[in-house]
């Protein structure tokens, strides 16, 4: 239930950075007569692949509808935390 929270407080704070975004504007001034991308930006990238993970550890099926029949007779990959790159000779 908690990951099912952090997930909802995820998809706030895209729309409250998307909203900054459309107020603001994509480029802000930076140094001298730089221009830079909003801040807002770069942690609306972060949100999303936290949002991500957060829905791959719920085991959300991804795609539309039409893709989950798919996707229903395919079974789930399981690996441990190093995955394909574990340490030699330990396995």
């Amino acid at each position: 239930m908690a990951l099912l929270k952090e997930m909802v407080r995820t998809v706030d704070l895209l729309d409250d950075l998307a909203e900054q975004v459309q107020r603001d504007g994509l480029m802000q001034p930076g140094p001298g007569l730089s221009r830079r991308v909003h801040p807002a930006v770069v942690e609306a990238r972060q949100a999303r692949i936290a949002l991500a993970r957060l829905s791959a550890s719920l085991r959300l099926p991804a795609g539309d509808e039409g893709d989950q029949q798919q996707d229903a007779r395919r079974p789930q990959r399981r690996s441990g935390a190093r995955g394909a790159y574990g340490i030699k000779g330990a396995v």
